[in-house]
């Protein structure tokens, strides 16, 4: 007759941590959630789970679990062996997953202030089914005293050097590897295609024509690394906060750390380190104004992840904040002062385009026959009419502010031609009318502003618009 098959939960039949995706999600609940923790920890470890199992319910039926494991243990069901899941989870946790998976015939895990884990859950495996007596699905260092003691061990994506030691044990059988990359997953979860946005940070030099000057654009190029840095980190925490309602999304459950392929340990440590890098650089090689403009700018992330982006509209300002402070923070950087009329512009023209990703969304819903309020944010479908009139409005504001600067007394000196300016009007009218009607359309599927690097008409446009002020300049 066959051994028992034990499985391990966390990283084995699991693609993430039980204990991590519990503490995130009771800090997304606020400030004085996050304060807990600390303090449950003082208690120990398992006095934390067991906090965490009663006030930070999961929904264990989007939890990304390894497919290969599962159909391992479907084979094991049909041969009719006796399955078992053995982890250092709270109970709580491991019984409702037991239950929606349909497959254990017994539950062992952390409860009554007893960590299982390591040699703790060795001595229970060993003391129910003997030495040797049961074989083990694990992939941790913590895993390696009960994959010396199982028959034949498996391995399910092993931390590093977890397979090395196990296999001097001589009983491995099969390694399952279902993470492609963690480095290529945790790149993807930075999003450098987002940095584009911080190229807004050279607009201040280009706006004061100093685009010839060695140091100001060195000055700005070292702006635009720590600021991406900054955005990165800021991505990865509202990654790391939005797992429950990334898994509900189409397209955002293939995130690497929603779907498992990035490990959560591994954005907590990457989200905070990157931001110490950036601020530290600034703080080093930029002026003091620069680094308090990207403070500013991590903090209001911040505040925008955990609470901002679920309040109707002002969300929307928000991320035209956001926009407009790497503009302020460009000129920081090169100890320039950033113009009445450029804040305005950016705040108009990207309120608007915050608009437009509001409705693209709120349109993919109602498409799909959706009525409700739109999971983790303010609007509802019927929500439509009302942004895209907010929206235009911005947008076509942002034009009025462009006419009002070309008249200043400023851009009469700056420009030798300052009447052909006017020509960047309609061309702007007819970008922003343009994006708007196809975000009428549905045809809207991603943030706007990426839209707009991925579009050729949009580059055209751009270029145009560029154009326009290269000829008022030098003719």
């Amino acid at each position: 007759m066959s051994h028992p098959l034990v499985v391990d939960l966390d990283g084995t039949l699991l693609r993430s941590d039980i204990l991590f995706e519990a503490m995130l999600h009771h800090i997304k609940q606020g400030l004085g959630s996050t304060l807990q923790i600390p303090l449950w920890l003082l208690g120990g470890k398992a006095s934390l789970k067991e906090h965490l199992a009663f006030n930070a319910p999961l929904d264990v039926t989007i939890l990304p679990y390894n497919e290969e494991i599962i159909a391992l243990l479907q084979q094991a069901k049909q041969d009719n062996r006796y399955i078992v899941m053995a982890t250092a989870s709270h109970r709580i946790y491991a019984d409702r997953i037991a239950a929606h998976l349909g497959l254990f015939d017994r539950v062992i895990a952390t409860e009554q202030g007893t960590n299982l884990s390591s040699r703790a859950k060795c001595a229970r495996l060993t003391s129910a089914f003997g030495h040797k007596g049961f074989d083990y699905i694990g992939n941790s260092h913590d895993d390696l005293p009960v994959l010396e003691a199982a028959e034949h061990a498996y391995l399910a994506d092993p931390d590093f050097g977890v397979e090395n030691r196990a296999r001097n044990n001589g009983n491995v059988v099969t390694v399952f590897q279902s993470r492609t990359g963690v480095f290529r997953s945790w790149i993807k979860a930075l999003r450098p295609h987002q940095w584009m946005k911080n190229l807004l940070i050279f607009i201040p030099l280009l706006a004061a024509h100093h685009f010839t000057d060695v140091a100001l654009m060195t000055q700005a190029i070292l702006a635009f690394i720590f600021f991406s840095l900054s955005a990165s980190s800021g991505y990865l925490i509202n990654d790391l906060l939005d797992l429950e309602s990334d898994r509900h999304h189409q397209r955002k459950r293939s995130r690497p750390l929603a779907s498992g392929e990035l490990p959560i340990q591994l954005g907590i440590v990457s989200a905070p380190l990157l931001f110490l890098v950036a601020l530290t650089g600034s703080l080093l090689l930029l002026p003091v104004n620069f680094s308090i403009a990207l403070g500013i700018y991590y903090v209001l992330t911040l505040a925008y992840s955990q609470n901002l982006k679920q309040i109707m509209v002002v969300d929307t300002i928000v991320l035209a904040g956001l926009y407009t402070l790497r503009i302020i923070a460009g000129a920081y950087a090169c100890s320039l002062v950033p113009t009445f009329w450029i804040l305005a512009f950016s705040m108009f023209l990207f309120l608007s385009l915050a608009m437009v990703k509001r409705y693209a969304e709120l349109y993919d819903s109602r498409s799909k026959g959706k009525t409700g309020q739109t999971r983790g944010r303010g609007y509802f479908p019927t929500d439509l009419d009302v942004i895209a009139n907010l929206g235009t409005s911005a947008g076509y504001l942002s034009v009025l502010v462009l006419a009002l600067y070309i008249q200043d007394a400023r851009t009469v000196q700056m420009y030798h031609h300052h009447e052909l300016i006017w020509l960047a009007c309609p061309i702007l009218l007819f970008w922003i009318s343009r994006v708007w009607m196809i975000a009428y359309r549905g045809q809207m599927h991603e943030d706007p502003v990426l839209f707009a690097v991925k579009d050729r008409v949009s580059l055209l446009t751009g270029a145009a618009f560029a154009a326009v002020f290269i000829l008022a300049i030098i003719l």
